[in-house]
């Protein structure tokens, strides 16, 4: 197959269910379980471009098996969470502001600002994934491929064992109103999202072994923009600030991407 074709099927089939899951959000009058389409619509991606693009290799299992473990594993958190907690308040501000500002109706605002939005998001991110599996046959892993393996292992750990640390602080009622400052949350104050990366510069780094593999650097590029940006670490450390009193010292102290040892402030 084409990477024409390729990433032309892979788009249309995405658009089918975004558009399916469109139809059940206006049902719901919520949209919040769409995050936990996000990472598992890209271990669709990836499996249907392993089994479009011709026989299995070391790069393609390898692709297909990091991105499905990565997948599933957040794919049942976030799914877990929103059937725990309910709407995002985020979502949902965003909703209200669009139908208060700019006119828009559920209906058109969650299909344009939500779902369409992350449908070409997704794509985009998930290159690794779809312009790797393309990888020719023959060759076997090299050393980028398996530092970008351990890589994305480090990720999937990182962020697993962060969502775990930041459920449990939770579900303690003693904890509320209060700022989650140890285990992984003493070195950075986005962990996950920390491992959300490491895993995707990790899959672009097995894909870049192959031919066309170098052309999906906007994936990790753009997925770490999200994240240090729009609604990732801002949208959720505005509200923070406002009504965590303590977050503004922790946040000085705090590396707020990269996990680094917390910084000593002086004393006022």
């Amino acid at each position: 197959m084409s990477v024409g074709l390729l990433l032309m099927t892979n788009a249309a089939g995405s658009a089918a269910c975004y558009l399916i899951l469109w139809s059940i959000a206006l049902r719901l009058r919520d949209v919040t379980f769409v995050d936990a389409y996000w990472p598992l619509g890209m271990m669709l991606l990836a499996w249907n471009s392993f089994f479009e693009t011709g026989p299995a290799t070391s790069h393609k299992l390898a692709l297909g098996l990091v991105c499905a473990a990565w997948g599933i594993r957040l794919g049942s958190y976030l799914h877990w969470r929103w059937r725990r907690r309910g709407p995002d308040r985020r979502y949902q501000a965003l909703l209200d502001k669009a139908e208060r500002k700019g006119g828009l109706d559920f209906p058109i605002a969650s299909l344009v600002m939500v779902f369409a939005l992350q449908a070409v998001m997704q794509f985009v991110v998930s290159l690794p994934v779809q312009l790797g599996m393309l990888a020719g046959p023959g060759r076997e892993l090299g050393p980028e491929a398996h530092a970008g393996i351990a890589l994305a292992l480090v990720g999937i750990v990182f962020e697993t064992v962060g969502d775990w640390q930041l459920a449990h602080f939770r579900a303690d009622p003693r904890n509320r109103g209060q700022v989650l400052e140890t285990g992984l949350w003493r070195y950075s104050r986005h962990p996950n999202y920390f491992g959300d990366a490491c895993v995707w510069w990790g899959l672009y780094l097995i894909a870049a072994e192959t031919p066309l593999g170098l052309w999906s650097l906007p994936g990790p590029i753009l997925l770490t923009l999200m994240l240090i940006g729009g609604r990732g670490a801002p949208a959720i450390e505005g509200e923070l600030r406002r009504t965590r009193p303590g977050y503004e010292a922790y946040a000085r102290r705090t590396s707020g991407f990269i996990p680094l040892p917390p910084k000593r402030l002086a004393a006022s």
